[in-house]
């Protein structure tokens, strides 16, 4: 870690920081295909990353199944008996993911795949004979797809394919075709069968009367029938259902205010399981898939859900679920009881959750009378008495969403400085309409800023217990380019901000992220080879805009980022202190895209605290 600009940490402020650090949770990957267990990740203990443990039952001792110094991005147990948990993991944050097989019986874990390129979409047939994922080996950008033997061995090439926004949506049960989903933009994505035997590729999905977003897709028991969610002619993701024979498309259920974010087909065809995003929280819905007649759910705790499945050969689904105060935990639904249960307690260390705000939620008018959704968190006034600081923290994505969840370390700032923090879902943030989504494309980009500008500060400056005159910014990739822009707009009255892998400028941006991703990002943000979204690109970017800026900034870097390059930080440092802007510069050498191992997330974190008390609320940390 090179840490250039930041003050030595005194062991007291690392005391009051650590019950905020500590904290673990459970993130559920799947089912066993034969026993009534369960697949999840966890950083536990004193671990540094997370990694793959099997759970026999609902409070069983999880048992860890992977180990290293370098984190596990996903796993999943082989179909059939079940006998192998097959796993991704990559070297330092280069996000060149390679696949390991892990035995369960001997806990030996064998590497399938080797060099510098990336694996992504791992899938395992459902009999667990195959191995289908996608390499960008023959050029570095097209994702195209292959299928590995078990255990090891050559991989076949399946079919090649053009772009590196593919993903495996579903296996056939009987093995012969693969749902494939091509992701051109957010807003635009196609479905495509693949003949698994000779790689015949055809496109199931055609736009309506403009390009539709695809989310999740799933064949029936007999492979007749695919159920998938779009939002086609719509603003908002609902659930159709293709009849392969005729091609014919049936609206199976929508909710015309909201999107459905999760959908699962029961393993006998007859149940749906589906996750509707109601202004961030997730709501759980069990339809009867014929008909769509809603059936009985369980009250859950008001939170984000995700990993949604169904046990194989079984009536019960399970998932991980985050509140406010609680960081993630696995549960277990049986459908026809409407009975939950919890498998997992995930351990708080010494935070105490009394202390822990709730999400409150405004709606704020734009400058072009686009409502803003913001998530804030009011501290304790009794202890924090008077106006109260604000640290504006914002999404990266762009299309990410602020929701309600844990919000981890970041209930430091509330609990313990009395920071009032708000979270913005500012134009192009998912969860609310396509309509919504599409609003910062292209040349409309700078109104994301007004947003922040134009909607929340003055919003800020109008409500009583807010300190206008103490207001910090913050954010990661996009949220870092939204820091850098809305400090540049704003430099008057922004005391100091935080830059975490933010884009410097969108040109050098897009042509030095990887080959995989240039053209999924120039959906979203422009081409910069078309010489006038270049100028466009050229004059939104922070790095022409630098004699606005010169206020104290912070910016995190990994070295190995393949997303955000190191140089859009380092070029970014150099310009600022050339005109003497005070800059600290973190940078990991063994980080990618944010940080991930413990050690250095957890010195990120108190650098930060350190740089906010000193520039926003003028204490000596």
């Amino acid at each position: 870690m090179t840490a250039d600009g930041v003050p030595p940490i005194p062991e007291a402020l690392r005391a009051t920081v650590r019950p905020y650090l500590a904290h673990s949770s459970f993130n559920f990957q799947g089912w066993h295909p034969t026993q009534r267990q369960v697949l999840v990740s966890a950083r536990l203990g004193q671990q540094q990353v997370p990694h793959l443990y099997l759970i026999k039952s609902p409070r069983a001792q999880p048992r860890q199944l992977t180990h290293g110094p370098e984190p596990v991005r996903r796993g999943a147990i082989q179909g059939g008996a079940g006998q192998s948990v097959l796993f991704s993991r990559d070297t330092g944050g280069s996000e060149a993911w390679q696949l390991h097989q892990l035995d369960l019986s001997s806990g030996k874990a064998t590497r399938l795949t080797t060099g510098k390129t990336r694996h992504t979409g791992a899938r395992w047939s459902r009999n667990g004979n195959r191995i289908a994922c996608f390499s960008n080996a023959r050029n570095g950008k097209d994702s195209d797809l292959y299928l590995l033997p078990p255990g090891g061995g050559r991989a076949k090439l399946l079919t090649k394919l053009q772009g590196g926004g593919w993903s495996i949506l579903d296996w056939s049960r009987d093995g012969t075709l693969l749902l494939l989903r091509e992701y051109i933009s957010i807003n635009e994505s196609y479905l495509h069968l693949v003949d698994a035997k000779t790689g015949t590729r055809s496109r199931l999905t055609l736009p309506g009367r403009e390009p539709m977003a695809i989310g999740q897709a799933r064949f029936s028991p007999d492979r007749s029938t695919v159920y998938f969610t779009c939002d086609r002619d719509t603003n908002f993701l609902h659930i159709e259902r293709l009849t392969l024979a005729t091609g014919i498309t049936q609206l199976i259920w929508e909710d015309p205010t909201r999107d459905v974010e999760a959908m699962e087909l029961s393993p006998d065809g007859r149940l749906l399981a589906c996750v509707v995003n109601d202004q961030g929280w997730s709501q759980l819905k069990l339809l009867r898939a014929r008909d769509a007649k809603a059936l009985k759910v369980p009250e859950l705790p008001r939170g984000v859900i995700t990993g949604l499945a169904w046990r194989p050969g079984s009536v019960e689904f399970g998932f991980t679920l985050t509140s406010v105060r609680s960081p993630g935990d696995v549960f277990s639904i049986d459908a026809p009881t409407a009975q939950m249960e919890r498998w997992t307690w995930t351990d708080l260390g010494e935070l105490d959750i009394r202390k822990l705000a709730e999400p409150r939620l405004a709606l704020l008018e734009s400058v072009d009378r686009v409502i803003i959704p913001v998530w804030f968190y009011l501290p304790d006034p009794v202890k924090f008495p008077g106006p109260r600081p604000v640290l504006i923290s914002l999404h990266g994505g762009p299309e990410s969403q602020a929701r309600p969840g844990f919000l981890g370390r970041d209930n430091y700032w509330v609990s313990e400085l009395g920071i009032v923090l708000v979270r913005p879902n500012v134009r192009g943030s998912r969860g609310y309409g396509k309509r919504f989504l599409k609003l910062d494309n292209g040349y409309q980009r700078e109104g994301a800023v007004d947003d922040v500008t134009e909607a929340v500060y003055k919003w800020i400056a109008r409500r009583p217990g807010l300190d206008a005159g103490r207001v910090a910014v913050m954010g990661g990739s996009y949220g870092g380019y939204l820091t850098l822009a809305v400090m540049a707009r704003m430099n008057n009255f922004i005391r100091c901000g935080v830059d975490r892998v933010g884009i410097s400028n969108f040109v050098t941006f897009l042509k030095n992220t990887r080959g995989y991703r240039q053209n999924l990002r120039r959906a979203e943000y422009g081409d910069e080879r078309d010489p006038r979204m270049r100028a466009f690109l050229e004059r939104i970017s922070p790095m022409s805009n630098l004699k606005g800026i010169t206020r104290p900034l912070l910016v995190t870097q990994g070295a190995n980022d393949p997303r955000v390059p190191a140089s859009e930080s380092e070029q970014l440092v150099k310009a600022l202190r050339a005109r003497k802007v005070p800059v600290t510069y973190l940078l990991a050498a063994d980080e990618g895209h944010g940080f991930r191992k413990q050690g250095n997330r957890e010195f990120e974190f108190l650098a930060t605290v350190a740089f906010i008390r000193r520039h926003l609320l003028g204490d000596a940390p």
